[in-house]
């Protein structure tokens, strides 16, 4: 064993002994402390290692963990340390050769197996200290989906919360203590939940059904799904605007000027890797993007209430930056000064006074304009014609 390796994670069933092998089996016999849940550490064969019970929040352990480095010590997660699990959450802390894994089957495993589930067909989501509004951007009718979720309690919510969003005929098996002599499986509707009590650990499978309104895989969701005063970019428009910003896995977006976080939220709801800030003056709106970010699924937007560019300054620098309000040619300017070369720029004009900006930039700077102009047929005494919105210019470049 190498002379920095300190740390050994090892992914416990709730068969506890029976299911660990050889190595995980010596590397407790060595060890000079245990840490883990308290469950985990009920589930060891006896050990002569100091025992430490690994405190609630999860995050409050980390630092205490860290503490012991230098010594023999065993950290303690569930199945899979690296699927939805605690290992994860310790690599930004340690060297490649401070620490070695041994998982151990997980629940998302165990939960396919026991539903005869292909599991690279299923969903998996580890929902213990996330919002069930995770959820959103996967329910469509036929869908398959296994949550690993906090407790018995969360059980209920994730019934209730299917059945607000119309998909309250969804079959639920509820899986307890998957893989141990307490396992149990109970099968249920989603509205028919009720007060029906169940232990931890605890895990979900769902196979959607019902009449709600599923997600649209492409860019360009219908506007009601947006909570909005009005001050946002429109469907078409919007579908547009994605297609240039064309997010790519691992990117980061800054939306400036965001409005009701429509051009963020989709660009989150292109890939699990994407990140965006959304940049909104209005505190109102800004409190709002908040709310649409979670009904939609994607919580992870970061909202920064202020004007730009002064807003922008102590930001992470981005991939690609949308300029949906605000346009200013001094904003343009810190963008061009400010922002790495390669930077993706998308930014819409609705005014004349914004379209002469974005004319005068791309003669200057290059890049392309785009002026998208909309007609939908409505009423005309009592034939149809066509009723024009504003044209819109859009300007994109690389920097």
């Amino acid at each position: 064993m190498a002379d920095s390796l300190w740390l050994t994670i090892i992914g416990l069933g709730e068969d506890g002994a029976d299911g660990l092998g050889s190595a995980s089996l010596a590397a407790l016999a060595e060890a000079e402390i245990v840490m883990g849940a308290a469950r985990h550490l009920d589930l060891l064969p006896e050990v002569q290692a100091e025992q430490i019970v690994w405190p609630v929040p999860f995050a409050d352990g980390v630092d205490q963990l860290l503490a012991l480095r230098g010594r023999q010590v065993v950290m303690l997660a569930s199945g899979d340390p690296f699927w939805f699990g605690a290992g994860s959450s310790m690599m930004r802390h340690l060297a490649p050769d401070e620490w070695r894994a041994f998982p151990g089957v997980s629940t998302f495993s165990l939960a396919a197996s026991a539903m005869g589930w292909p599991l690279e067909a299923t969903h998996c989501f580890g929902l213990h200290a996330a919002p069930l509004t995770r959820l959103r951007p996967a329910l469509a009718q036929g869908v398959r989906l296994i949550a690993l979720l906090r407790d018995g309690a969360a059980v209920t919510a994730l019934g209730d919360y299917l059945t607000t969003q119309g998909w309250g005929s969804s079959k639920i098996s509820v899986l307890e203590a998957l893989g141990g002599p307490r396992a149990r499986r109970s099968d249920l509707a989603a509205a028919d939940l009720g007060d029906a009590e169940f232990g931890h650990p605890v895990c979900a499978a769902v196979q959607v059904a019902g009449d709600g309104v599923p997600l649209s895989m492409a860019s360009g969701r219908p506007d009601e799904f947006f909570d909005s005063d009005g001050t946002m970019t429109k469907r078409p428009v919007r579908a547009l605007a994605l297609s240039t910003l064309a997010p790519r896995p691992f990117q980061h977006l800054w939306d400036i000027g965001s409005g009701s976080g429509s051009i963020a939220i989709e660009w989150l709801l292109s890939d699990p890797s994407l990140s965006a800030t959304a940049i909104e003056l209005d505190p109102t709106r800004a409190a709002r993007i908040v709310s649409n970010a979670a009904a939609l699924g994607v919580d992870r937007l970061t909202v920064v209430e202020g004007a730009a560019p002064d807003a922008l300054a102590p930001l992470p620098m981005p991939d690609t930056v949308f300029v949906g309000g605000g346009l200013s040619a001094s904003l343009l300017d810190w963008i061009y000064d400010t922002v790495p070369s390669g930077t993706r720029l998308v930014a819409n004009a609705v005014t004349l006074e914004s379209e002469t900006l974005l004319m005068q930039a791309q003669s200057a700077r290059g890049g392309d304009l785009l002026r998208i102009e909309l007609a939908q047929a409505a009423p005309l005494g009592t034939r149809r014609g066509w009723k024009s919105s504003y044209p819109i210019v859009q300007w994109s470049v690389t920097l």
